[in-house]
This record gives C-alpha cells, structure tokens and sequence, in this order.
C-alpha cells in the first residue's frame, strides 16, 4: 500500500457516474462489479458517496482501492467496506467479478444499533477484508448477497424489510469473518487526512450545538484557516459548508423519517427560531423544509405505489 500525494475536489455520486441522491433516501442497490467498471475502463476515479454504505465482495481478479487517502491492494477473494462520506476510488483487473451493495447508511445503523450495537463499528469503518474461501464465515457471504440480489428485483410488498434484514445478516457476517482474522496492517494514514477525519468526527458530535469553526480549530490545535485550507485541499469544500453539510443532511433526514413539526424539527438541531431555520434550509436547498417534506413523500408514495401518510 502507498499514500497519493495529489489533492483533488471529490465528486460526490450515488452510484459512481451517477447523481448523487441524498443521504436520507432508503434505498439499495446491488451490481455486479463489471457493470459499473468495465464502461469506465476498469478504473473508478475517488468520490464519495453522502450517506450511502458500500459493501462489494471480489471474487475474481486484482486490484487495488483508495479508501481516505491509502492505497490497499485487493486479491480475491475479499471483501471492502465504505461507509458514508468515505473517499474511495477503485482500479480493477479486468477479470474482476463479484457483486457490491449500496445501501442507506442510517437506517442500517438504526437496526443494528437496536439488535446488535456493536455492529455500528462495522457499518462505520472502512475495511479491506482478505479470507480463505473456505472459511465457515465466508461460506455464508454469496448466500446473502444473492438473495439480496432477487429482492433487490423482487419489488414485492415488504421490499424495504427484507432487504434491510438480509443487509443486517451479511454486516454480521462480516463482523464474524473481521473477528477471526488477523487485523490488518493499520494504513500509513497522512497527518492532514487524519485531521480531517478527526474534525469531521467532532462534527458529527458537536453540529446540534452550531459552534463556529474556531471552535472546532481551537480542539484541534490549529488555526480556522488551516482547517479549512485542509478541508478545501482534501474534500474540496471549506470547514463551515462540512458543518453546515452535516446539518442540511440531520434535517433532511428527520423531515422525511419524523413526524416531528419543522418547529419541533428546527429546535432539536440547534435552531432557537423556525423562520432562521427556514432561511437556512433554503439557503441550502432551494426549498423551503415543509415543501421539501411533501415532494420528498409524494416521491416514495411513486415509488413504492404505496399510500405514505403526510405530516405536518
């Protein structure tokens, strides 16, 4: 494995090549490796995904993968997780097979985090996971990643619970597999890739409470405009847009999954006042929070030709 030293602004895609949807959508996808791959010549340049989980298993061919900044290499048969907002970037053989599952992040972590808790980990922390084809964890995998490939097709009255259920059974799967393997080498991670991810886990825990970027550069023994140059220089956006990111992504989530009033709504992330609030999420959007509310369920009562009953 190596470290890059060319910085670019990362595209953020649902799927590679595609626009993305946002975090909240509940939804998966399953592929086929060459689907995605061979139109872009085996090579998928780095991006990210905004809050969609990606698990891929390679049964066939070589490689190698960019998750944050470290280059690992991949033989089959292996398993690689990305989870949300993880920079990654894949070049393949072109003998390359085997199936990969895109999948909404936060619901999976919903689930796990009422039946296993500590599968939250997993769903959380890239890993590139090589293992015997022979091992009894690893026979278990192709099972999974099949039937989840027939619902995925299926679209059959309670698509949205089977298929959450069969992606809850593979992480498992891979939770046992991680368990029994030896750990792998910790990647030679840059100190300005490691800021990066220690800033954006501050944000996660800190955003309800809008504190300013000094703040956030304050703990990290740096200056605001060296976070941001930082940010700028490794995801393309400056430290306040990664703050306020992270809020617009909270508060499209919960207008969609909660019945909760925007007043309700504006509080619970920080907002003393709704008509604020409001200018915010237009701001950022181009919509205001109740007219995004409604599009967003008329487009899965379409989507799913199922009744989803309206909120304030």
């Amino acid at each position: 494995m190596h470290t890059p030293t060319r910085r670019t602004a990362i595209p953020n895609y649902a799927l590679y090549g595609d626009q993305a949807q946002p975090g909240w959508y509940d939804s998966y996808d399953f592929e086929w490796i060459p689907q995605r791959s061979r139109p872009y010549n085996w090579q998928i340049q780095p991006h990210t995904h905004d809050g969609f989980l990606q698990i891929l298993y390679m049964q066939k061919g070589h490689g190698e993968v960019l998750l944050n900044n470290t280059k690992w290499q991949m033989v089959a048969p292996c398993l690689v997780v990305v989870p949300a907002r993880t920079v990654h970037g894949f070049h393949y053989s072109a003998d390359t097979d085997g199936p990969v599952i895109t999948a909404a992040q936060k619901p999976l972590e919903s689930v796990a985090g009422m039946l296993m808790p500590e599968l939250v980990q997993t769903i959380r922390s890239p890993a590139v996971i090589a293992h015997a084809e022979s091992s009894r964890y690893a026979d278990g995998l192709m099972p999974l990643f099949l039937a989840a490939e027939r619902e995925f097709h299926t679209h059959a009255q309670g698509h949205s619970a089977a298929g959450m259920a069969l992606l809850t059974a593979l992480l498992v799967q891979i939770s046992r597999l991680s368990s029994v393997l030896e750990p792998a080498p910790v990647a030679a991670q840059s100190r300005k890739a490691a800021q990066v991810e220690r800033f954006r886990t501050l944000v996660d825990q800190k955003f309800r409470s809008h504190q300013p970027v000094s703040e956030y550069a304050n703990e990290m023994g740096m200056t605001p405009g060296q976070l941001s140059r930082i940010c700028r220089e490794l995801l393309g956006v400056s430290a306040l847009d990664v703050i306020n990111a992270r809020l617009i992504h909270e508060a499209q989530r919960d207008l969609v999954y909660t019945p909760n009033s925007v007043k309700q709504l504006a509080a619970s992330l920080g907002f003393n006042d709704e008509a604020y609030f409001g200018r915010f999420f237009r701001k950022h959007t181009q919509m205001s929070p109740r007219a995004f509310r409604q599009q967003v369920l008329q487009q899965m009562r379409q989507q799913d030709g199922s009744e989803v009953e309206s909120v304030a």
